[in-house]
């Protein structure tokens, strides 16, 4: 989840009403739901750092790598702690990239970290050191896909651009597919309709996708959809067709425990916490298994993630 420094974000409590949801309307045009979701946005929307003017657009590219897979309250520090240390591209760009994967800690899928290094050193080299304001120079970074390059573009330039993460596709798929869930990956159906779905003034875009993001975050939840409190619960497709149940192939859940990620973390917080480069010894006394820990170690090497060393000692990238 992210969101847009168009509008200021008021912290917000789940106890303060809804406005109230205006009469139904053509939904596959945005007709009647921009306003209303826009205004629930001004008055609900939580307060969080990279909302902020001063967060510029590298705090929004920031957010957007951390917040992949990985709630917000998970993200909050770290992301702090990361702008602090590096406040621009150029910083993260003169550090090795194990310092990245050190700094990312326990945020999990630590592939982020060194794909975010190796935008920051693009931005550092091709841009002068400031994240570009183009959709298709974005999207030329390391990194960054389809969905990041439209995020920073809408959220941290306000231009106008369908971004499609998990929340505003369970919004979408119930509101105007009258689904109850999206479908596991993204078609080419629910672009279409996000960019049908777009305001045609670039700021009233931008806005509309930080407020539809946050309305799945908050209202429209997978598990619990608080459909009382939706300023769009009278247009709902979904709601007017009585909620039905997910029809579609089984929703994908993410198992961890004694899962080649979790000795994956484990190896890595040995190294992330170690000084020096550190002897094969430390790192077999974190999970018994020596064939799934060798599977996650190698995994981790060709990933770029660990650099052997001879002697049989591993350490974080310098390269």
């Amino acid at each position: 989840m992210t969101s847009t420094p168009v509008s200021p974000a008021a912290t917000a409590t789940a106890a303060t009403p809804a406005p109230a949801a205006a009469p139904a309307a053509d939904a596959t045009d945005g007709t009647g739901l921009h306003g209303p979701v826009t205004a629930w946005f001004d008055a609900h929307a939580r307060d969080l750092p990279w909302r902020r003017p001063e967060a510029g657009a590298w705090g929004v590219m920031v957010s957007e790598f951390m917040l992949q897979q990985t709630p917000v309250s998970r993200v909050l520090p770290v992301y702090e702690q990361w702008l602090a240390r590096w406040p621009r591209p150029a910083d993260l760009a003169a550090e090795a990239p194990g310092e990245a994967v050190r700094a990312w800690g326990r945020l999990g899928y630590p592939r982020r970290a060194l794909r975010l290094h190796a935008a920051a050193s693009a931005i550092q080299e091709r841009h002068g050191g400031d994240v570009p304001r183009e959709h298709a120079q974005l999207l030329a970074l390391p990194g960054v896909g389809e969905y990041t390059a439209a995020a920073v573009a809408s959220f941290a330039y306000g231009q106008r651009h369908a971004v499609l993460d998990t929340n505003v596709r369970r919004v979408f798929a119930r509101a105007v597919a009258g689904r109850q869930y999206p479908p596991n990956a993204t078609t080419a159906a629910e672009r279409k309709l996000a960019r049908a779905l777009l305001p045609d003034d670039e700021e009233v875009a931008a806005k509309w996708a930080a407020a539809t993001m946050e309305l799945g975050a908050l209202v429209c939840t997978a598990r619990g959809p608080e459909c009382a409190r939706c300023p769009i619960a009278a247009q709902c497709a979904w709601r007017l067709a009585g909620s039905p149940a997910h029809e579609g192939p089984a929703r994908r859940t993410q198992s961890y425990a004694g899962t080649d990620r979790q000795v994956r973390g484990k190896l890595l917080a040995v190294l992330r916490e170690a000084v020096h480069p550190v002897p094969q010894v430390m790192l077999d006394a974190v999970w018994d298994e020596p064939v799934q820990r060798a599977r996650a170690l190698d995994g981790l090497v060709a990933d770029g993630l660990v650099e052997p060393l001879h002697g049989g000692r591993y350490r974080l990238p310098l390269t």
